[in-house]
């Protein structure tokens, strides 16, 4: 037996054929049937919801594939991108041409599941070849077509817009091989775009078949998506793709290398631990039959993933400059709306910020919309109602006009975000802090630095993990440094810098900084701004070259400075800024033998704090 969906598109299909009957008995049937319906209804500057276009029966909804310019299956043809369209009954009973929003992902047939034995393993030495690991087993689909996602169908289209769904390259029905990252990746929504405006070639059937048009397209689209799903937009912003006017991506992956690394090291995002691009291939990889499969695997996963993403020493080269997207961010014409959030340690808040301001400069219309949660967290629907309002249906609502950032408080609703006239805050000014000794207790920060000089020494030991370092009253397996408690609110707005100079008794060590708040709360009760402010992670090794590892001489002194993950938080009156150093970060870093020892001079470091006003309001200090 046939699905409705199936029924739909076999009712679609001949009614583009001009088929007099099924087209008399859907006029027959549609609850609109006399007038022509309002599309769209604006208010206060959005699109509103309209009743009659808000039964799902009385949507239109079809399947067809789109081709692209690229064979990555290795079958001589050119690959076509599974596409699902939902649409209002208007666009053929009136004839109506309708903005597009439209949502790309590798995700809507299904993944592997977060199996950590398929994992690489953390448990090695710095700089040594991993140990070998198992590939995940094929995702096995079921049913005969991918679940694509309502919530963009529901949101969208009640308020006079055409959702777009397609599955990204080698995943659902989508032909091809997934590439993480790589041009394809780029170019095949480029194509469903270009179909979109006219320009494409869709087709009822992944092969042969007969053509299909955008008929009821206005030629402007819109996309939006989060994490994976939000990073495909700007993928395709950066084509610089005709008809493309807006895109919001929410917490996007914009660099594969910062997204698996940090400054030269190996580091995986927060929660999956051993992960690698290898790995998100496999978790992703649901296209294609089993010989397609097995030929994707051979050359894209393991002679140009595995082969080139260097696990070994964590140095950038080309196969991960061509994953970032900042290099391609010169191409990108449509309005972008980043949203992110500050304690996002999965996609960590630089992947937005970088292009944030990388778009500022080259005069893109743009803004930034942050919140304080973790990972994920579109803008308030109004905001973004307000956005596609003007850009697909051209209303003058000034959403272009005035703050450029919009920034959730602690302790406030995602959906009532503060304004500021830009990010950083045009306030924010740095403020250096310098350590005073106190290992293996608590030093101290003050804003004068040391006059001789002085060493401190920890010892690596990957068991202990970053919270319970922070909050020991006495470890040699950190360092940590304070301020006094602070007599008023410190609002930080920016990106914390960190200078050290350091020491190391073998050729290799991981380097982890976090920005802390202290005392720490420990009530069941605490939020996820109370503790951890920011991290960063870094490689001593690449001090002089991201593209090229150098061995450390034990016992010689080196310079390194690296910046935190940006931030805009308000530490509480009574708290005190910490500065923690220790080497290997258990959730995220690579695990060697315990033991390593780091020396750091404490003369010659030195933090950066981003501080609105430009002054610390502290208690005391010597």
């Amino acid at each position: 037996m046939r699905s409705c969906l199936d029924l739909t598109w076999v009712f679609t299909t001949m009614k583009r054929l001009c088929s007099p009957v099924l087209a008399l008995l859907f006029l027959a049937t549609s609850p609109v049937q006399s007038g022509d319906l309002q599309i769209p209804v604006i208010k206060d500057g959005e699109a509103q919801i309209i009743k009659e276009l808000e039964d799902s029966d009385y949507w239109i909804r079809h399947d067809l594939w789109v081709e692209t310019e690229f064979d990555l299956d290795g079958d001589g043809k050119l690959d076509r991108m599974h596409v699902s369209v939902t649409r209002p009954t208007q666009t053929d009973t009136q004839s109506l041409k309708l903005p597009v929003i439209y949502n790309s992902s590798p995700y809507f047939a299904g993944t592997t599941g977060a199996d950590e034995s398929y994992f690489w393993d953390a448990r090695q030495e710095l700089g040594a070849e991993p140990p070998k690991r198992s590939a995940a087993p094929a995702i096995e689909r079921e049913g005969t077509r991918p679940i694509i996602s309502k919530r963009h169908v529901k949101d969208w289209l009640p308020r006079g817009f055409v959702v777009v769904h397609s599955s990204a390259p080698g995943t659902g029905l989508s032909q091809g091989c997934p590439t993480v990252g790589d041009d394809p990746e780029a170019l095949a929504p480029k194509a469903v775009i270009d179909w979109l405006c006219g320009r494409g070639k869709g087709f009822t059937e992944p092969f042969g078949g007969e053509p299909v048009e955008a008929y009821w397209s206005s030629g402007k689209v819109g996309m939006t998506g989060t994490s994976y799903n939000g990073t495909i937009p700007l993928a395709a912003a950066t084509t610089g793709v005709e008809g493309l006017e807006v895109i919001i991506p929410v917490a996007p992956n914009t660099s594969y290398y910062h997204y698996y690394r940090s400054n030269g090291l190996v580091r995986h995002p927060g929660g999956y631990l051993g992960e690698d691009i290898d790995i998100l291939y496999d978790f992703i990889h649901s296209g294609g039959d089993e010989e397609i499969r097995a030929y994707c695997d051979c050359h894209i996963r393991d002679e140009q993933m595995m082969a080139n993403q260097d696990r070994a020493t964590g140095d950038y080269n080309d196969f991960w400059y061509s994953r970032d997207y900042l290099n391609r961010v010169d191409g990108v014409k449509a309005a972008v709306l980043m949203a992110h959030a500050f304690n996002d340690w999965n996609v960590v808040p630089e992947h937005s910020i970088r292009i944030y301001e990388a778009l500022k400069k080259n005069g893109v219309e743009t803004q930034l919309f942050m919140h304080q949660g973790g990972h994920g967290g579109p803008p308030p629907i109004s905001m973004m109602n307000r956005w596609f309002t003007h850009y697909l249906y051209g209303e003058d609502n000034g959403v272009e006009k005035g703050s450029k950032s919009w920034i959730v408080r602690e302790k406030d609703e995602r959906t009532k975000p503060t304004e500021y006239p830009e990010y950083p805050h045009p306030e924010a000014k740095d403020v250096m802090v310098y350590p005073v000794p106190g290992a293996p207790q608590r030093g101290r920060l003050r804003t004068s630095p040391l006059t001789e000089p002085i060493t401190e020494t920890l010892i690596d030991n990957f068991s202990f993990p970053g919270e319970a370092l922070a909050q020991a009253e006495y470890t040699e397996h950190r360092l940590i440094y304070a301020t006094p408690e602070l007599s008023e609110p410190v609002h930080l707005s920016g990106t914390p810098r960190i200078k050290l100079r350091l020491a190391c008794d073998r050729p290799a060590a991981n380097l982890s900084v976090w920005l802390v708040s202290l005392p720490w709360n420990t009530k069941k009760n605490s939020k996820i701004t109370d503790n951890i402010i920011t991290r960063g992670w870094a490689d001593p090794q690449n001090i002089e070259s991201m593209r090229e590892s150098k061995p450390l001489v034990p016992g010689q002194f080196y310079d390194i400075e690296f910046d935190l993950q940006p931030d805009d938080q308000v530490i509480a009156k009574g708290q005190q800024i910490g500065l923690m150093v220790f080497s290997s970060d258990r959730d995220y870093t690579l695990h060697p033998t315990p033991g390593t020892k780091l020396t750091i001079d404490l003369q010659h470091t030195q933090l950066s704090l981003p501080v609105v006003g430009g002054t610390l309001p502290l208690e005391s200090q010597d």
